[in-house]
């Protein structure tokens, strides 16, 4: 199995969020954390990584999710879909 990662613009995000299947996610690197989000079958899974430190987030829509990024998403923030 290869790994294949795929540049994500910003304008994107909410759409592949929204179709985001539950082999897939989204990584969201910032100057203070790395963002990691997935899918299941009921809701979304946020992971933010702060040093050695992991928080989980759950939210049961992209709207929700796109809520909590808005505030860690900025010019310099690369996003990637894998």
């Amino acid at each position: 199995m290869t790994f294949q990662e795929k540049s994500v613009p910003r304008e994107s995000l909410e759409k592949f969020l929204s179709t985001l299947d539950s082999d897939e996610g989204i990584r969201i690197d910032n100057d203070v954390n790395h963002i990691f989000v997935n899918k299941t079958s009921k809701r979304y899974c946020v992971d933010i990584s702060t040093g050695d430190k992991d928080e989980f987030i759950y939210k049961n829509s992209t709207a929700e999710v796109m809520d909590l990024l808005k505030n860690h998403i900025n010019q310099a923030t690369k996003i990637f879909s894998y």
